[in-house]
């Protein structure tokens, strides 16, 4: 339902209001505002169903602007790569507005996200950091962990960035040491998902641990635990890759039942 290609030549179109990481709900509920005319500021983002879509990244967010959270949690899955484009590419025009290289201030390019600059003609794209993220089993049991930040109860599977010259499967078996101090043997991966908090990718693997002695970092990981299909914490959203690999492994072992 969403076309990457940019809606260059509409002159008008629906609109999506951005101000730090809220959007602005249009009046049907949903976070596109009905058809306008584009201004010059305004950022072609995509065609959503065939109509083309526009970013206006403003100075403030109202009241009742949702937070990209909020949205993916009350919207439809489908609404997914929407929501994430959006929020990506506004947090990268609001904080490329000048040249990297000498400072100056830089414009933004038509007929691609690119900002350039006119002094010194360094042109910088939309950030993405990739990510791994991996749910570490034994037999059928599932370890998940908690970090400081997230809300009371909710465990999660165990997540990083990749260092630069590091494989993803390098990645996955760095990761999961240094946070839980286990050695892991086969990786499988799973899929992908931008995530836009701020601008990762994540990169999803199965990793089956070699044992289950926990040895957490107490600094990224406040709490691990092994924990059995029929008894499990709290979970990260459904929108999230991380529910997506807890669901797969839970519907294969009761495949296996």
């Amino acid at each position: 339902m969403l076309r990457r290609e940019l809606p260059v030549e509409a002159a008008a179109g629906a609109v999506i209001r951005l101000a730090a990481g809220r959007i602005a709900p249009g009046p049907d509920g949903g976070p596109l505002q009905p058809e306008q005319p584009w201004t010059a500021a305004m950022q072609p983002l995509c065609w959503w169903r065939d109509r083309p879509v526009a970013l206006s990244v403003e100075d403030a967010a109202g009241d009742d602007w949702p937070d990209g959270r909020a949205w993916l949690a009350r919207l439809p899955e489908s609404w997914f790569a929407l929501v994430s484009t959006a929020l990506q590419v506004g947090a990268w025009l609001r904080h490329h507005r000048f040249c990297g290289c000498c400072g100056a201030p830089a414009s933004r390019l038509d007929r691609e996200f690119a900002m350039h600059c006119a002094r010194c003609g360094h042109r910088n794209y939309p950030r993405i950091s990739p990510c791994i993220i991996t749910l570490v089993t034994h037999g059928e049991a599932m370890l998940l962990a908690r970090s400081p930040r997230f809300p009371p109860g909710r465990y999660s599977t165990l997540a990083g960035f990749i260092e630069p010259g590091e494989s993803a499967e390098e990645a996955v078996r760095r990761e999961v040491f240094e946070e839980v101090g286990l050695t892991v043997g086969r990786l499988r991966y799973f899929q992908s998902q931008a995530w836009p908090f701020p601008h990762s990718l994540m990169l999803g693997f199965f990793a089956e641990a070699a044992s289950r002695r926990i040895r957490i970092d107490e600094r990224e990981i406040s709490d691990a635990a092994w924990f059995a299909p029929r008894r499990l914490p709290r979970l990260p959203p459904p929108y999230s890759i991380s529910r997506a690999l807890i669901e797969t492994h839970l519907a294969e072992v009761g495949a296996r039942a």
